[in-house]
């Protein structure tokens, strides 16, 4: 199964229904910026101008730090260097270690569908190429036996991999991870409205006004974003979507799509095109992860999982165009005319 990557990671949400009145009576504050490689938001409410701005670039501040950390794609990263020790300890900063230690904990839970050691697997497929290429059957079994998140050795502060083919990806959970950081900042400030999007794991501060929550448009797979299939509305929660259709290709009609297999190398055939998750404040890692699990495991097995673990909810969009729900998933339909107006006002925040 390949994670989802920090390159090109935009997820199945955007902002609808964001109203500039309500609580309080300051303009709200938003200032858009590109880490991950995709854009990322911050909506601050009830605040000066100058506070705002100056709380905002001091959160980007730590978006920029902790992706030099661990972003594989970056030499100097923690876990670049990880990859690149050949099975060497390697000393890495303590958020490190905090997101590998999660990363494990739900391949375990997912009795390792979900792996960080996918960097290996990952490679092998370039969803941004210009003329993306299928990888040849001969690579993809070469890849495999480096899967294996059991290999991942954690001593204090030091990190190696049992074996030194293998590539550590953070991309499933670090963007989420990143999110509950930057939600900790800013309840440490006493912020209590606001807007975090980090190219789709979005974090709902407070709510948009006294007893109604923020709401967030769950995007139509294939839609090219033009199209909501549902609203839901949230407060003081974390909502994270992962989809086969943002980041894929066609070779003879067969879709090839960046959420892939651990056992096979290729992508993971299951009936759904998106799952949401949603859960509560200080969640999004959560969420990151088990979205991308449920995908993997298909709409029986991935609502089964999610109805186990308390605080978290689930849309699941199936490939035969129905929409299944966890039983107190707070999702509605949204009107079509509706939503095309609050979609134009979303993106022109």
């Amino acid at each position: 199964m390949k994670q989802k990557t920090f390159c090109a990671l935009f997820l199945a949400l955007f902002f609808i229904t964001i109203a500039q009145t309500g609580c309080g009576s300051k303009e709200p504050i938003t200032r858009t910026s590109f880490y991950f490689n995709t854009p990322c938001s911050i909506t601050l409410y009830d605040m000066q101008e100058e506070e705002a701005q100056s709380l905002i670039t001091e959160l980007f501040r730590q978006c920029k730090e902790m992706e030099a950390l661990l972003s594989r794609t970056i030499p100097t990263s923690d876990v670049a260097r990880i990859n690149a020790a050949g099975g060497e300890p390697v000393e890495v900063s303590p958020v490190t270690i905090q997101v590998l230690e999660k990363a494990v904990d739900y391949s375990v839970l997912s009795e390792g569908a979900f792996d960080v050691t996918v960097g290996k697997l990952t490679d092998l497929w370039d969803f941004q190429a210009e003329s993306p290429v299928v990888p040849s059957a001969h690579q993809i079994q070469e890849a495999l036996p480096t899967v294996d998140y059991r290999g991942i050795e954690i001593s204090g502060n030091r990190v190696s991999l049992s074996n030194p083919d293998s590539a550590i990806d953070l991309g499933g959970i670090a963007k989420g991870f990143i999110a509950d950081r930057l939600t900790e900042s800013l309840e440490a400030k006493g912020i209590e409205r606001g807007i975090i999007n980090l190219g789709g794991n979005i974090v709902a501060l407070g709510e948009k006004e006294e007893d109604t929550g923020w709401e967030i448009g769950i995007e139509k797979p294939y839609s090219d974003r033009r199209e909501i299939v549902e609203v839901v509305s949230l407060s003081d929660q974390s909502v994270v979507t992962s989809g086969i259709y943002e980041r894929a290709f066609q070779v003879n009609g067969r879709l090839f799509h960046h959420v892939l297999d651990v056992k096979t190398g290729y992508p993971v055939q299951s009936d759904l095109e998106s799952v949401t998750i949603t859960g509560p404040k200080g969640s999004s890692a959560d969420c990151d992860a088990l979205s991308t699990i449920a995908l993997i495991l298909g709409s029986q097995k991935g609502m089964a999982l999610i109805e186990s673990l308390e605080g978290f909810e689930a849309s699941f969009v199936c490939k035969n165009g129905e929409i299944l729900h966890t039983p107190a998933m707070n999702a509605r339909p949204v009107d079509p005319d509706a939503a095309v107006v609050d979609r134009q006002r979303a993106q022109s925040d």
